[in-house]
């Protein structure tokens, strides 16, 4: 996947021709109410949809995707709730590539805080953060057509070479 997600272009400018889905590409979505109890739920929905479309995925991967679920639910729950009753997951599987993103209608676009120790939370995007970017994927906020937010981390099915 590039930068902007698009299907990579072909030499002389021409769009490579999509090849058939595999059969564990597709998107699901999902809502649960913006309560403690549907961080669980929700890693629990995503390991449970990845088994069942035998998505290629690595047990470090599923690991990472369920990490980056759980905490973007959390800080849903935790500062979305008030504006937003509902949070949305959203999975989406490619040929190379799993996305997990997480909706609310919060406004409010929040930020990676830096590490402080004398913290005991407040970190969660900047877990989400660096566990992308170790996988090799990106991520990233964005504002929806109705006012809210969406957060998202897409990672490789294929884990990136990493230097010796």
């Amino acid at each position: 996947m590039d930068d902007s997600g698009s299907i990579p272009q072909a030499r002389g400018g021409e769009t490579a021709a999509p090849a058939d889905p595999l059969t564990y590409e597709g998107v699901w979505r999902f809502t649960a109410p913006a309560v403690e109890e549907s961080v669980p739920q929700a890693r629990r929905a995503v390991r449970d949809l990845l088994a069942r479309q035998e998505v290629p995925a690595t047990q470090d991967l599923v690991y990472s995707l369920l990490l980056i679920v759980s905490e973007l639910v959390t800080n849903s729950v935790r500062h979305a709730a008030l504006l937003s009753p509902e949070v949305a997951v959203e999975v989406a599987v490619g040929r190379e590539w799993v996305r997990v993103a997480v909706e609310d209608d919060h406004p409010y676009r929040p930020k990676a805080l830096e590490a402080d120790f004398g913290q005991t939370g407040g970190r969660g995007l900047l877990l989400v953060r660096e566990v992308t970017r170790e996988a090799g994927g990106v991520c990233d906020v964005e504002h929806t057509s109705t006012g809210g937010k969406v957060i998202w981390a897409a990672l490789p099915l294929t884990a990136p070479a990493r230097p010796l």
